[in-house]
């Protein structure tokens, strides 16, 4: 997040939290102000339309996902090495910031045109990535012949959706989770059982 201004930080957290709770156009300029302590008209010091808030929410929130997991889907090892991390990382990722994930996944039709189509670019960019990989996958041996389109989507789906179902106080931790994700959706992919060690 670009802001420093500690405030700004503040209504960015307070707003992320009410846009998931209540959706965004269920929650009002007037719902910000009074989570704030703020009359309406001192929000306006800091951002110029509601919108504005959802954006850069959800910007940052993908640019931040990406630095955190293109690395290991373009680092070194096969092709199933390189999707295990990137599932791990995107899983750690999630787990530390479920509510501005889950604005990028269901309140990105709330954006106005222009930057809807400019987030799903760089949405469908970073999903390139992950193709990539499982093709590279494919080249090496470690991963059978598939769709890669249809095996990217089914496997970011189950990422993103770990959104909506991971509660930081259940059974298991994150860790064993990503770990437990790791080996099924990999285990699809992989070429055969003997690739099990692939490196």
């Amino acid at each position: 997040m670009t802001t420093t201004r500690p405030r700004e930080v503040e209504l960015h957290r307070v707003a992320t939290e009410l846009f998931r709770e209540r959706g965004f156009h269920a929650t009002s300029m007037q719902d910000l102000a009074k989570a704030l302590g703020l009359n309406r008209g001192s929000l306006y010091h800091y951002i110029a339309a509601k919108d504005d808030l959802l954006w850069t929410i959800v910007s940052d929130a993908l640019d931040r996902l990406e630095e955190c997991v293109r690395p290991e889907l373009d680092g070194k090892g096969s092709g199933e090495a390189r999707v295990r991390r990137a599932i791990a990382a995107h899983l750690h990722f999630a787990a530390s910031n479920l509510n501005e994930l889950s604005l990028l996944q269901i309140e990105l039709r709330s954006l106005p045109p222009g930057r809807r189509h400019a987030l799903v670019e760089r949405r469908d960019a970073y999903e390139a990535h992950w193709r990539r990989a499982i093709d590279e996958g494919i080249v090496d041996g470690s991963f059978r012949p598939l769709d890669v389109r249809l095996a990217g989507f089914i496997v970011l789906s189950t990422c993103n959706w770990f959104t909506q179902w991971y509660r930081p106080d259940g059974p298991l931790a994150v860790e064993e989770l990503a770990g437990t994700l790791a080996d099924l959706l990999v285990g699809g992919l992989r070429a055969s059982a003997s690739a099990e060690g692939a490196p």
